[in-house]
């Protein structure tokens, strides 16, 4: 890997094209370099993963409305169009409409991959943009395999340099560049169009963090499917020669220099050198439970201190939980976020799968954690589950904090039961279960069961067995198998209950 120092720059300085952040992702993107074999398996689990989240979220609201949007928009000349999951294959729609619609239904749970360090990220976003645009112009499954390489690469180097929640930019930011990349590589393009079309996708990517603050709605599921529709397009306005405002990330009216760390921010970027093999993905990884990644170890940690004490599961018998854990779970789910309504019972589901004191509530009650029941609106209003919720906080513990920045994957910190009877139960977990340092981490048996636990009750299991077989064999499939790469719901599909505009 080298790595890059970069930082805002005055208009007067000039800054030459080949040392802008942007020019050398595009030359990462253009580099031929193969994929390397444990890539190219960690992808296929990906896409496994992405499927089986987005067929248990089809009938969900959000889904059905981007659905219902993208059916709207037929094929555009360019090519023979993309899928939409859950409809029938023989249908196809324009490729950034099939990427906003299949965004949307694989976010809408969240239950995919995540990767934290400096910032947050799901690079799992990355890959309906990349499949729709495979599908509409031909590509080939080894073309599909060594654009999501890059994507993932590009996605998980600028999470882990630099930081955008900190300014409260929402983390797409890092992911329009990566998925404008992606494309890039998967359509052979040269790295002065690469370029330029990151440097489109990053301008319009970048919004505001209220979108995951306070009552958090359903765009929290659209702002990936819009990233990724946006760099379709910015890549293709770059294919038709367009440019982008430049120097994007170090000009004095850039990112760095009015929305992040200003004159004074140095990012120490990594990236892979000419002829690297590109193994970022390795660094990511998948969620057991539908939840926010913070609070996957913390529902492993409840199903066993449950197994233990089931006494902490009844309110009558605590008097309080303190869980000290790290400044981000303390600040974004926790009680450190100040948001009243991470303790309501009349939250969205969105908003309950950002409180980590709703879901450590239920977990220690229930011993699991289910994507659907464990959000029921009968679920979140059970008296004695509002009366266990109310009795648990956060605190930021610096040393918890300190394993999370180690990049270790510590995404955990201790908890202390205080029951009614003055006793002190205290535990402690540093990962998830599922977390490759976790007691039982995923790997391609993990991924096919999640898979299929979640889309055989939608999809039957022949559908099922379907996808999976031809998922299995993406890096040799050719165009045909990638146009074939969704999945088609038996029965009518919702559609919204109000008409729009398309």
């Amino acid at each position: 890997m080298q790595t890059y120092e970069v930082r805002a720059h005055r208009s007067e300085e000039d800054l030459p094209t080949s040392e802008q952040l942007a020019w050398r992702i595009a030359e990462v993107a253009a580099d031929p370099v193969a994929v390397p074999e444990e890539t190219a398996a960690m992808i296929v689990n990906r896409v496994l993963d992405n499927a089986g989240v987005a067929a248990a979220s089809l009938r969900r609201p959000a889904p059905t409305a981007a659905r219902d949007q993208a059916l709207a928009h037929p094929p555009s000349r360019g090519g023979g169009g993309a899928t939409v999951m859950g409809v029938d294959a023989g249908v196809r729609t324009s490729p950034e409409w099939a990427a906003w619609a299949n965004g949307v239904a694989v976010r809408e749970l969240d239950f995919h991959d995540t990767f934290l360090a400096a910032d947050y990220s799901h690079p799992g976003d990355n890959i309906p943009p990349l499949v729709a645009v495979a599908q509409h112009v031909g590509a080939s499954g080894a073309d599909l395999v060594r654009g999501l390489a890059t994507a993932y690469e590009v996605h998980i180097d600028l999470v882990r340099a630099i930081s955008l929640h900190a300014h409260k930019i929402d983390h797409i930011a890092h992911l329009g560049p990566a998925t404008a990349a992606g494309l890039g590589t998967m359509l052979n393009l040269d790295a002065a169009t690469i370029y330029q079309a990151i440097g489109q996708a990053l301008h319009v990517t970048t919004q505001t963090r209220q979108s995951r603050k306070g009552a958090i709605s359903s765009w929290k599921a659209y702002a990936p499917a819009f990233a990724g529709k946006a760099a379709i397009e910015a890549v293709d306005r770059a294919m038709r020669g367009e440019t982008s405002p430049s120097p994007i990330y170090e000009g004095e009216d850039g990112v760095i220099a009015q929305l992040l760390d200003g004159f004074e921010g140095r990012y120490q970027v990594p990236l892979p050198a000419s002829g690297e093999p590109k193994r970022a993905i390795a660094a990511s990884y998948t969620k057991e439970h539908s939840a926010e990644y913070q609070a996957q170890a913390w529902i492993d940690l409840a199903r066993r201190l449950r197994h233990a004490h089931p006494e902490v599961a009844d309110p009558g018998q605590v008097a309080s939980i303190v869980v000290h854990t790290s400044h981000h779970t303390h600040f974004v789910i926790g009680s450190g976020a100040n948001d009243p309504q991470k303790y309501d019972p009349q939250a969205s589901r969105e908003t309950l799968d950002h409180s980590l004191p709703y879901i450590l509530a239920v977990a220690l009650q229930d011993g699991g954690w289910h994507h659907e029941a464990s959000y029921a609106r009968q679920r979140a209003t059970r008296p004695d589950t509002v009366a266990l919720w109310r009795t648990i906080s956060t605190v930021e513990d610096p040393a918890w904090t300190a394993a999370y920045h180690a990049g270790a994957g510590s995404y955990g910190g201790r908890i202390v039961v205080t029951l009614a009877d003055g006793r002190e139960l205290v535990d402690e977990i540093a990962v998830a279960d599922a977390h490759p340092a976790g007691a039982r981490p995923f790997g391609r048996a993990e991924y096919l069961a999640k898979f299929r636990s979640l889309a055989v009750g939608v999809l039957g299991e022949a559908e099922t067995e379907r996808f999976a077989a031809l998922a299995l064999r993406l890096p040799d499939l050719d165009a045909a198998g990638v146009r074939a790469l969704t999945f088609t719901a038996p029965g009518p599909l919702p559609v919204a209950p109000t008409p729009g505009l398309f």
